[in-house]
């Protein structure tokens, strides 16, 4: 079968810090490929993360608007954020949904991890389905450089958004496709 695990992996011959901040790094490395190429790449190290599809009974979601510098505007996507050390990534879910927007998860489960883009960073994001009463909230605690707008969007109007290429995030897209895809029976 084509789609196997595990895959052979590649030997790193030198790797250097190039760049180190808060969230990630930058390492410039040479590797020996498994197919026989050297190589030299660039490496984004990125700190785990975890986004959440976070849905009402009734079938609203709860979407974000948030600056982001990637795209140099504000972006919608599901709420999102990085996991503590030591942190579980069920609680991460949790804390980051509450600090975010103020809602409570009733329910969580752990969907599936994604890379954002493997040829040039190792982040990866886990995806997690929460359940959320629109009724039980509490007072959000953004970090010092964030402001988060949040909304519950019926979940046909989120459904469209991807669609028509208004939220493009790519752990947005991945987690509504897969809540799709295998877990709801329409």
């Amino acid at each position: 079968m084509f789609i196997e695990t595990p895959q052979p992996s590649g030997r790193i011959l030198s790797s250097r810090e190039v760049y180190a901040g808060p969230i990630f790094s930058v390492l410039q490395q040479t590797i020996d490929t498994p197919d026989g190429l050297r190589v030299t790449r660039d490496l984004i190290r990125h700190a785990q993360a975890v986004a959440m599809l976070a849905i009402t009974p009734d079938d609203r979601v709860l979407v974000n608007r948030e600056y982001r510098v990637g795209v140099n505007r504000e972006s919608f996507a599901l709420p999102a954020g990085l996991i503590n050390a030591g942190e579980t990534v069920l609680a991460a879910a949790r804390r980051e949904l509450q600090e975010e927007t103020g809602y409570q998860a009733l329910d969580l489960s752990e969907l599936v991890a994604v890379h954002s883009s493997e040829g040039m960073t190792d982040e990866r994001v886990h995806l997690v389905l929460a359940t959320i009463d629109p009724e039980q909230t509490t007072a959000k605690h953004f970090d010092q450089d964030e402001f988060v707008q949040s909304a519950l969007v019926p979940l046909e109007e989120v459904k469209a958004a991807v669609q028509a290429g208004q939220i493009t995030s790519a752990q947005s897209v991945s987690a509504l496709s897969y809540y799709l895809a295998f877990i709801r029976h329409d």
